[in-house]
Order: C-alpha cells, then structure tokens, then sequence
C-alpha cells in the first residue's frame, strides 16, 4: 500500500508547500491538449509512503505524480490524507487505465488499478470530472529546472 501511516488516529494536517517538480498534460485520443497541470515527482519510496498525507491545500491544477520503474497492480489509501482525491491509474502506454474520483480523507479503504500500472496520478476531488478526464485519456509529463 502506498500512503501509509503506523498510527491510527487522523493527525493534525500541515501546510505543506506545493513543490512543482514538472508539468503534466492531459491528451485527447488526438493530442489536442485537454489542459496541463503542475506536478510533484513522488518517486523515492520515502516520498511514495508519504504521498498526499497530513496535506491540507493542493492547487486547482497541481496533482501528484507517483513514478515507478516497473509495471504492477497499485493500492493506496486515504489514511492521513485530510483532502478528497481523485486518482488516476497510468499504464506504461501513457493512457488512464482507471480513475477512482472523490476519495474519503481518513479512510483505510483500499483503492486500487484495474490490472498492472506504471504511475499514479492525484488531484484535488473533483478534477477529472472537470475536465473530462477518464479511462483512455493520454497523459504526456516532464520535470522542469
């Protein structure tokens, strides 16, 4: 499971700088593109296991982008994250395999892909819908300086 936390009780949430760490687009089967957003690379298992936690702002168009270098089911939970989500699974072709909109802050549920994925992708609840995001939809992203 990613976003773990060994307590039980919600702690106390923190204002966590957003870091933008690359930039993130969203692609019509086209390659029109459908917006772009600000992302934090969570790609150390320290970073992974943190996640979203104990964060209580995330921008409108910022998003958390969980790299991993091979290709495998993904779960994660809402433990200690005090924001709704809306996570979305990635494949190694670069297409949303699945989204699970509006996640429950606090909770143990488990949220998982449809099958093996290459990242994982968090926004604020409600994103996806927005802008007519979904299962199919291509994400494109880079680092930045």
């Amino acid at each position: 499971l990613s976003g773990c936390a060994s307590d039980t009780e919600p702690r106390v949430a923190q204002d966590i700088a957003f870091r933008g760490d690359g930039v993130l687009d969203f692609l019509r089967p086209d390659s029109t593109v459908i917006t772009r957003i600000a992302i934090e690379i969570a790609d150390s298992d320290s970073s992974q296991i943190r996640g979203l936690m104990d964060r209580r702002s995330l921008p409108d168009r910022g998003g958390m982008l969980f790299y991993y270098e091979d290709l495998a089911p993904r779960s994660f939970w809402m433990r200690s994250t005090p924001l709704p989500l809306d996570i979305m699974f990635i494949g190694d072709d670069g297409r949303i395999v699945n989204v699970v909109p509006r996640t429950k802050p606090y909770s143990d549920d488990r949220i998982e892909s449809d099958g093996p994925v290459l990242h994982v992708l968090e926004v604020r609840a409600g994103f996806t819908e927005r802008n007519e995001i979904g299962p199919g939809t291509i994400v494109r992203w880079r680092r930045t300086e």
